[in-house]
């Protein structure tokens, strides 16, 4: 082929210099042609071209065209150059709309008829294709070329003429069309295929990555294997669907097959039946009296048994009266001998009153005399002491005149050592005395505080006695009125609720208190739910804030001291709330929610919104309940457990309950009554005995008070004499010589001192004496106080015992009338249900003897018969019907065995067709298993394939890039970076230049061509927005693939001159003149 040679379309030459251009340029454009030659022709000097590919195309009032072409294409590269408005699109429209492609994938219009040039009625286009080869398309029928002529109407309708190699027209059938491009595997609506100049320039940086994603798999014609599938998948339904529907055939002709089939075993002799029918009536007749009989059977043994065990509920109902007459016998001795040790108790107590008030008033007596002794003794000791110290003084006189000044002097110094002597003794027994002194403090204050902590802990009974008292009351009170149960004053807050609610007072009425407004359905969780609940039994719950203002105005009037309930404000519901989700469902044990029975929606839906009831649970053992919580799998959506002593149990602790007994859900009023009279009555004797206890603390704490004053006067007594023994040693070692003086006074002093000393010992001894006496009269009061106290006490332990007694007595009381109240109603049931079988056997034998009268009057013998009546019944209905049917249809046997014949092939040939059908679908199914694994495995690696080469051609200009796929998302990202390595970020393509981003289009389309099939590619604009540097390079990148792959074709339209384009075998050049029209108007332009 000569070399080409083109200007370029850049400048802008005068009239004169293009009208010699384009001399030249038709000059070399024939000689071209003649070098070129016909398609065929080169076709013949290559060996292996693809089947499909587009020899030539002509185009006759196509757009704005009257004709274009015929143009010959070459077998692998071609290049439609031309500028704006030569036809280049045109011819690209052409080859999409004569391959059958919709005028919405040519970008160029919404409707075939817009494609009809101006004025015209019609535009025609003729595309030839190559057909010769391994895959040529029905070669013995059009030969080695394929000729398709479209025509399309202005109305836009089209028609096709598919014609052979000789011009005949073998098909006008858009169908043909179809197989003709998929036997050479052309999708014109494929962009892989034809590649339009919107498409490749908005594609990838105007759409989303869900586009580019069906961009990827409708090149790769993955969605259309994706659509097959969907397509096998609805077939697949549509097929369960008929064979569900021949099911329903199948059985219909079963059923008639097996009616046929009667009518064909039924050929017997009507005789024969009618005889056969007479013995069934008489087995009938027989059979029925025998059932009759065998129903009375069971009648009479159960009526007998029944009559046998009269006797026994008979027994039953007298032993448990009698234990009922004995227990109440029992009770009321018991409580006789409780009565007379309680009258006993009352006799005793004004006595031990009496017995102490007598020992605390000789007590007192002798503690005064007791105090009258030391008061003579301390006399005396004074007097004895100044009578020692006077006989001293005259003896040291006496001496002191007597004796030398020496002996004096040693006489002061052993009295010195003496007094030492005696200081030391004192002192010891000073500290002995504070010691003492000490211990009987700290005693005294243990008596004390234990004294405090009784006097507390006797308050604390004294409020539980109250409590209880209140409880008492408030029960005893709630059995005619159950409200009064949740406090004395709640009828009155009720009834004034109910006035103020009738009064238009408030929006919607208040329900409460919360606990009135439910109900157990098992009694025995009676403490855990009330536990769980605690005080929201007594609550109210309002619908707004201003009925809970009303409320509260109510409720302080009506509680005008003490606690008043709790207001819960909440919006009203009609329904109870949907707890599905949230609720613990577990099949061994109730949620509060499930263990109550709230016909209130909303006071339902207040308890599962403050305390979440619903996801509570109740197991009465409580061991149970912790190996439930705090095992490995607790319960879904449960928080807590209750036990039914009211143990609250969380998944890692648990809590035990201070109540004991419920207050307000109980079911058994009378006994909650006596249940808080026992714990009164329990409670009031130990207040008893504390107060006993605490009188003897009293007494203690007197004692021991006394004993510590006596100890601090004994100290103070042992200070005094250290006191002055110690002035003596000081008066002795301060001591000057003796003088004379008058002894006479010191005498006259002594002997009254003596004198004195003897009226005080006489005094002393009195007191003594008397202090005895009232010692022993105090200590004999104090023993028979205590003897009293003591026989007090013991009667009131063995009253303790009896009121025990009492109270199990009572119990079983009440045992044996409940046991005797139900054996009563269990007898009057027996003997009821006795009538009623008594009753019931008689018409049975009534109902015997008829059926037997009728029986003889048909068979005069009786018959054993081993079936059953209904089975023989059947059987007469299916022999009537068969005899009926004979006599009415009078079919002969050949009609019959025909269509018994027939109904037989019928169902065997829908039976074989089902499972013909079954069969199918599961192979089907397991084909489509398999094709879906290998559908997965193609696309991954294609989107291998495609990131290589996509990377590889941009690595040819020196770019970065990369490509992500999520296939479960069917998303693709596609982010180009222009540069050396990774000295940039990679950004999204819309950030790149206009050439970068044609130069990344042109990479990202080869990617494609590269792991897609087609026999033709045809490519518009390529290079419209690059630089000369990216279309060098990407001229190089395409030419370099259509090197590779000899067998496909390649169309490029491009405004370029290719004049830079190598010389090669492989490269034809088509180029296009300007339109008349362009150039009257670039010549209108340059005369102006």
């Amino acid at each position: 082929m000569s070399k080409r040679k083109s200007n370029s379309g850049s400048e802008k030459p005068n009239k004169r210099v293009r009208a010699v251009e384009e001399e030249a340029e038709e000059e070399q454009q024939q000689q071209e042609e003649q070098n070129v030659g016909p398609p065929e022709a080169q076709l013949a000097c290559r060996n292996g071209t693809d089947v499909g590919i587009v020899l030539s195309i002509s185009l006759k009032n196509f757009m704005c065209h009257s004709l274009l072409g015929p143009f010959s294409f070459g077998p692998n590269i071609n290049f439609v150059v031309g500028n704006n408005g030569s036809g280049k699109s045109a011819i690209l429209t052409a080859l999409i709309v004569a391959l059958g492609g919709t005028a919405q994938a040519t970008n160029r219009g919404s409707s075939l008829r817009g494609f009809v040039k101006d004025g015209e009625s019609s535009a025609e286009v003729s595309i030839t294709l190559y057909n010769k080869g391994r895959d040529a398309y029905k070669p013995e029928v059009y030969g080695p070329t394929i000729t398709i002529d479209q025509k399309i109407s202005r109305e836009g309708i089209r028609t096709y003429k598919m014609r052979s190699k000789s011009g005949h027209i073998v098909s006008t059938k858009k169908e043909e069309l179809t197989c003709i491009l998929d036997n050479f595997n052309i999708q014109v609506n494929n962009p892989m295929t034809v590649l339009t100049q919107e498409m490749s320039k908005y594609f990838l940086h105007t759409k989303g990555e869900e586009d580019k994603y069906k961009f990827f798999m409708k090149a790769t014609q993955l969605d259309q294997m994706r659509e097959d599938f969907v397509y096998i998948k609805t077939t697949k339904h549509l097929t369960e669907a008929k064979v569900e529907q021949h099911g329903e055939c199948l059985k219909d002709l079963k059923r008639t097959f097996q009616e046929k089939d009667m009518c064909f075993k039924s050929l017997a002799s009507i005789d024969e039946m009618q005889t056969k029918l007479g013995e069934l009536q008489k087995q009938m007749a027989w059979a029925l009296v025998t059932e009759m009989e065998n129903e009375l059977l069971p009648l009479q043994e159960k009526l007998q048994s029944d009559r046998c065990s009269t006797d026994k509920y008979d027994e039953k109902v007298e032993e448990w009266k009698t234990k009922v007459e004995e227990a109440e016998k029992k009770y009321k001795h018991i409580q006789e001998r409780l009565d007379g040790i309680t009258q006993q108790v009352q006799e005793l107590q004004p006595k031990s009153a009496q017995l102490k008030s007598e020992a605390q008033r000789r007590n007192a007596l002798h503690k005064s005399s007791e105090v009258s002794v030391h008061r003579c003794k301390a006399n005396l000791r004074d007097l004895d002491k100044d009578k020692a110290q006077l006989s001293t003084r005259i003896n040291e006189l006496k001496l002191s005149i007597k004796q030398t000044t020496g002996a004096e002097s040693q006489a002061r110094t052993e009295r010195i050592e003496q007094i030492q002597a005696e200081l030391e003794n004192l002192t010891h027994q000073v500290s002995t005395q504070g010691q003492q002194i000490d211990q009987f403090q700290h005693a005294s204050s243990r008596v004390k505080d234990e004294l405090n902590r009784m006097r507390v802990e006797q308050e604390k009974l004294q409020r539980s006695i109250e409590s209880k008292r209140r409880n008492q009351q408030m029960m005893e009170s709630s059995r005619s009125n159950r409200l009064r149960r949740f406090g004395e004053h709640m009828p009155a807050l009720l009834n004034a609720i109910q006035e103020a609610h009738r009064k238009g007072q408030f929006r919607h009425r208040p329900r409460g208190p919360l606990g009135f407004c439910i109900s157990l359905k098992d009694p025995e969780l009676a403490l855990a739910i009330e536990v769980c609940l605690k005080n929201h039994l007594q609550a109210f719950t309002c619908d707004n804030y201003e009925d809970e203002k009303v409320l509260k105005n109510l409720m302080a009037r009506v509680f005008a001291k003490g606690r008043r309930p709790t207001i819960i404000t909440s919006h009203f519901l009609p329904k109870i709330h949907d707890t599905g989700r949230r609720a613990v469902n577990d099949p061994d044990y109730p949620s509060v929610l499930q263990a109550l029975e709230i016909e209130d929606p909303v006071v339902a839906n207040c308890l599962i919104d403050q305390r979440g009831i619903e996801s509570i649970l109740l197991i009465k053992n409580f061991t149970e309940a912790r190996r439930v919580m705090q095992g490995k799998n607790p319960p879904r959506n449960c928080v807590q457990a209750f036990s039914k002593e009211g143990d609250q149990v969380f998944t890692n602790r648990n809590y035990s309950a201070e109540q004991h007994r419920a207050n307000f859900l109980s079911g058994d009023l009378e006994e909650e009554i006596r249940h808080l009279q026992r714990e009164i009555d329990n409670l009031m004797a130990q207040h008893t005995h504390f107060q006993q206890q605490m009188k003897k603390v009293d007494e203690d704490k007197k004692l021991n008070d006394s004993l510590l004053s006596r100890a601090y006067t004994e100290q103070k007594t042992s200070k005094d004499k250290a006191t002055k023994l110690q002035l003596e040693l000081t008066d002795l070692q301060n001591v000057e010589e003796p003088q004379s003086e008058d002894l006479q006074p010191l005498e006259e002093d002594l002997q009254e001192i003596v004198s004195k000393m003897g009226s005080k010992r006489a005094e002393y001894e009195d007191a003594r004496t008397q202090m005895a006496q009232l010692k022993l009269s105090y200590e004999e009061g104090e023993q028979e106080y205590k003897q009293h106290k003591e026989q007090i006490s013991s009667i009131a332990e063995e009253a303790d015992l009896i009121k025990e007694e009492l109270s199990k007595t009572e119990q079983e009381v009440t045992k044996c009338k409940h046991h005797r109240k139900h054996y009563d109603e269990k007898r009057k049931a027996h003997l009821s249900n006795i009538q009623s079988l008594e009753s019931s056997l008689e018409t049975k034998e009534q109902d015997v003897q008829t059926s037997t009268a009728k029986a003889e009057e048909i068979c005069s013998e009786r018959m054993e018969v081993r079936r059953t009546a209904r089975s023989l019944d059947s059987e007469i209905s299916r022999l009537k019907i068969k005899i009926s049917t004979q006599r009415d249809q009078h079919v002969d046997r050949e009609e019959v065995v025909r269509q018994y014949y027939k109904a037989m092939e019928n169902y065997k040939n829908m039976a074989q067709q089902m499972k013909n059908l079954n069969n199918f679908i599961k192979s089907l199914d397991s084909v489509m298993s398999r094709r879906l694994k290998a559908y997965a495995e193609l696309r991954r690696f294609l989107s291998a394939r495609c990131k290589y080469y996509f990377d590889c051609m941009l690595a040819q200009r020196g770019y970065t890039g990369s490509m992500s796929f999520d296939h479960k998302k069917e998303t693709l990202s596609i982010a180009v970076m222009p540069g050396q390595g990774k000295k940039g970020e990679l950004g999204d393509m819309r950030s790149l230049s206009g050439g970068e981003r044609s130069f990344s289009t042109i990479s990202f389309v080869l990617s494609l061509w590269a792991i897609t099939e087609a026999p033709f590619r045809a490519l518009d604009e390529f290079d419209v927005f690059m630089d000369m540097v990216n279309r060098r390079i990407s001229m190089d990148m395409m030419l370099k693939v259509a090197a590779s792959q000899i067998n496909r074709q390649f169309i490029f339209l491009t405004p370029q001159s290719m004049s830079s384009l190598p010389e090669s075998d492989l490269i034809s050049i088509l180029r296009l003149d300007v339109p008349q029209s362009a150039i009257e108007e670039e010549e209108q332009t340059s005369v102006q």
